[in-house]
């Protein structure tokens, strides 16, 4: 049964998607270009849903995977304490140092093939939060991908100012990244201690001038985010899901609208070949 802040989700379609023999639940909405979009921990929250619904506003169609946690349910300590630690242990995930690349992100280029296919356009956004914060750039490695957003990538967990990649993916991420004139926008608070400046600096240095990296000050952040990003997560992280503020002109909605701005300024203009 639901609680009253969770979300039935029932302005989206629930499909069924299978790469390489591995189906998942994906949540589907809107019209135009296709925009991946991943959750945070701990899942597909009502806060997810609300950024997903702005994307899709925006003129997109928005395809919201579900990996952990529970669709559409509002995040608690324990509840979100449980799938964090799932999801650690998961051979889906890499999350932490020397473990390399998480293997999901195959999957996660298999399903923006498929969105490219079915929407068309020049290629297909990905936006990354937190745990899948850094998917997004390893996305890249599939040629349908060509509008990367890097939000509060907190992988891996235990080295501050490391990348969740493989060596050999970041070369080729990197490669990709510089052969076809990718942009890697990319968000944190200054604060936050799950994605810090070494982490940001750790960006810069693989991919030089193409990683815009954004710092907002940590007295942008509400102050009332939900119970787990309160007790858990305990620093000002999510940008533009748990931690904004809804007032015109505030920093973390004109976050948002530079991630609007760059993925229809990137997916709609046709790809000259």
């Amino acid at each position: 049964m639901q609680g009253n802040l969770d979300d039935a989700i029932a302005d989206f379609s629930r499909r069924l998607v299978g790469v390489d023999d591995v189906t998942k639940t994906v949540h589907v909405a809107g019209s135009g270009p296709a925009v991946v979009l991943m959750p945070e921990m701990p899942g597909i929250s009502p806060d997810v849903l609300r950024l997903a619904r702005w994307v899709r506003d925006a003129g997109f169609t928005v395809y919201v995977p579900s990996l952990f946690g529970t669709d559409g349910a509002h995040p608690t300590v324990e509840e979100g304490q449980k799938v964090v630690r799932r999801a650690c242990v998961s051979a889906e995930f890499r999350a932490f140092a020397g473990g390399g690349t998480s293997p999901v992100t195959g999957w996660l280029r298999g399903l923006a093939r498929l969105a490219h296919a079915e929407c068309g356009g020049p290629g297909v956004g990905a936006i990354g939060l937190c745990f899948t914060g850094n998917f997004a750039l390893t996305m890249a490695l599939e040629p349908a991908v060509i509008a990367p957003v890097v939000n509060h990538p907190s992988l891996p967990l235990d080295d501050p100012g490391g990348l969740e990649l493989s060596e050999e993916d970041a070369l080729a991420v990197r490669d990709r990244v510089s052969r076809d004139g990718l942009k890697v926008l990319a968000y944190r608070f200054e604060g936050d201690r799950w994605c810090t400046g070494r982490r940001f600096a750790a960006y810069s240095a693989l991919l030089g001038d193409a990683f815009d990296g954004r710092v907002l000050p940590d007295s942008a952040a509400n102050t009332e985010p939900p119970p787990f990003f309160r007790d858990v997560v305990g620093t000002p992280h999510s940008v533009v899901t748990a931690h904004p503020v809804d007032s015109d002109g505030h920093p973390t909605l004109r976050a948002r609208d530079e991630i609007l701005a760059h993925l229809t300024a990137t997916l709609a203009t046709p790809k000259i070949s």
